[in-house]
């Protein structure tokens, strides 16, 4: 088996699984029951999804042009660093403004110290006044 060919099954197999990992996030987006676990569908899998068919694109152009695509490796660096803050932030402001966890939920390992700064800010609240 010659290296072209090899590449060509690597390149194959990003992009399929990009493919794939996309069509389950979006699937994930869709059926997942609130916005916390739809996020993480959103921001997970769609990243990785995404970083699979950007390096296959990558690898594809750099072994049979010989061109290193600079807007291809900062579009990789730009979904890795940005996609999960992203994600992040949507769930944080979505929990600090009350959006319910769903029924299937089992825990909530932030209501302890959500509840705790928001009595500690009454106290300092009290204080102040």
């Amino acid at each position: 088996m010659s290296i072209s060919v090899i590449i060509k099954i690597i390149v194959t197999v990003l992009i399929l699984t990009g493919t794939v990992l996309s069509i389950l996030s979006a699937y994930g987006i869709l059926r997942l029951p609130d916005v916390y676990t739809r996020t993480h569908a959103a921001t997970k899998s769609t990243t990785l999804g995404v970083l699979c068919t950007l390096l296959g694109t990558f690898l594809y152009f750099w072994y049979t042009q010989g061109m290193v695509s600079i807007r291809l490796i900062l579009g990789i660096f730009f979904v890795f660093i940005t996609a999960p803050v992203a994600g992040h932030l949507i769930c944080r402001a979505a929990y600090r403004s009350g959006v319910k966890l769903a029924p299937e939920s089992i825990q909530d390992d932030l209501k302890e110290l959500v509840d705790q700064e928001q009595n500690e800010k009454r106290k300092s609240d009290g204080q102040n006044n």
